[in-house]
């Protein structure tokens, strides 16, 4: 009888178990979408930047699971400085973004809050934010990138996008300051068969670059550049292009990633003759 009782336990149990392996799940699939810009505080300019881990990151924490919750999966701005997700679950989230501007949230050595420009916004359907940031630098293009027998030359100006004084009143702060940070590391010039030509879509053959040591940059800050492509690798005529030119101080965000981050002009498309 022991036996048969206890077969009987195991039936019921093994019944209930078997139950739950048939519900159906009636969770609704995520589908509230953020849409968001960065632009520069004072112009209204976009902050342009790279596809990819270079770029502007966007970092979402859901705010409804308490003090503890990790953040979702952080995802990158388009090369024009704007960004959308749209699979995730309605709730109240924090939206913070790192890239080659003054940082939004900043924090002195002990944790200390010292400003806090991120965002709390309560994601539905459709949910538009705008960043207003303070670029590190201003890349832009003089006259138009030329072809001659195929090596791209450009000329371009570069300027400081906050200055030295308010940079350093806000991030020295911070703790580990160093006068270094402000530095001009390199300029690139970035050549690709692809619309979203940056340091992520470059052609490494073709790309060029000028490399600067300590603040040797600072002498040429406003003025003309001229860059050039790989000269031991001429394009293929006929072949159509798109360059970009980048600059980069040197200061990574977030702070102590190791991430130097560009600050970009606007794609050109250019036919190889």
């Amino acid at each position: 009888m022991k036996k048969i009782s206890l077969y009987i336990v195991l039936l019921a149990l093994l019944s209930l178990q078997s139950c739950g392996l048939f519900e159906l799940d009636n969770k609704d699939e995520p589908s509230a979408t953020i849409q968001g810009e960065v632009v520069d505080a004072e112009t209204g300019a976009p902050i342009l930047t790279d596809q990819g881990s270079e770029g502007i990151m966007v970092r979402l924490t859901e705010l409804s699971y308490g003090p503890n919750v990790q953040h979702n999966p952080d995802f990158f701005c388009k090369p024009d400085g704007t960004f959308q997700n749209t699979k995730l679950f309605g709730g109240t989230y924090l939206i913070a973004i790192h890239g080659p501007f003054i940082p939004l949230l900043r924090e002195d050595d002990r944790g200390t809050p010292l400003a806090d420009d991120t965002q709390t916004e309560e994601i539905t359907d459709l949910t538009k934010v705008k960043f207003e940031v303070q670029p590190f630098l201003n890349v832009e293009w003089v006259g138009e990138p030329q072809i001659i027998n195929g090596k791209v030359k450009a000329q371009v100006r570069v300027t400081r996008g906050v200055s030295e004084e308010e940079f350093r009143s806000k991030i020295e702060p911070m703790g580990g300051y160093d006068a270094n940070f402000q530095n001009v590391t390199d300029v690139q010039l970035f050549v690709s068969y692809s619309s979203s030509v940056g340091y992520r879509a470059r052609d490494p053959r073709w790309s060029g670059k000028l490399e600067y040591t300590g603040n040797t940059f600072n002498a040429l800050l406003g003025e003309v550049v001229t860059i050039e492509s790989n000269a031991a690798a001429p394009i293929p005529s006929g072949k159509v292009v798109f360059v970009r030119a980048a600059a980069r101080i040197n200061y990574d965000t977030p702070k102590g990633s190791g991430t130097k981050r560009y600050n970009y002009n606007e794609a050109k498309q250019l036919l190889v003759p």
